[in-house]
């Protein structure tokens, strides 16, 4: 096959092809920019981490007791996020006493709300049984 027929067979076709390729990807990078110009972020400090799943009689020391949470989403839901809406959480199932044991943050935000940033991303903590059974100990 000649070079000149590979490209005049079914010419059709591939301008058709390209035409939608050209417009697909003009509507897409119009769609990125304008969904990121509507984006905002939004930093808070000092949230309290919380821990879960501690088992009976143990209490926990978290150390530090706070983290600061960067976080993105439309400007709507911006301006009505609160800061009693995002939690940290340190999941402490399955842990037996110890000392200084590194866990990572976890943050649950509300839904169209994404997590950009968690400052410090892991805690220590320190696990130790409780005499006085199932009180917890939170910072």
């Amino acid at each position: 096959m000649a070079l000149r027929d590979w490209f005049i067979k079914d010419f059709g076709w591939k301008l058709f092809s390209v035409i939608l390729a050209v417009t697909i990807w003009v509507t897409v990078s119009y769609k990125d920019e304008s969904s990121s110009a509507s984006r905002r972020q939004t930093t808070y400090s000092d949230l309290p981490v919380m821990a879960v799943s501690l088992s009976a009689g143990q209490t926990a020391q978290i150390s530090p007791a706070t983290v600061t949470v960067t976080v993105s989403g439309s400007s709507e839901t911006m301006a009505v996020l609160q800061a009693n809406q995002i939690r940290a959480i340190v999941n402490l199932s399955g842990l037996a006493s110890g000392n200084d044991l590194r866990r990572s943050v976890e943050v649950a935000v509300p839904p169209g709300v994404a997590v950009v940033n968690v400052d410090p991303a892991d805690v220590t903590v320190t696990v130790a049984h409780s005499a006085e059974g199932n009180k917890k100990q939170l910072p």
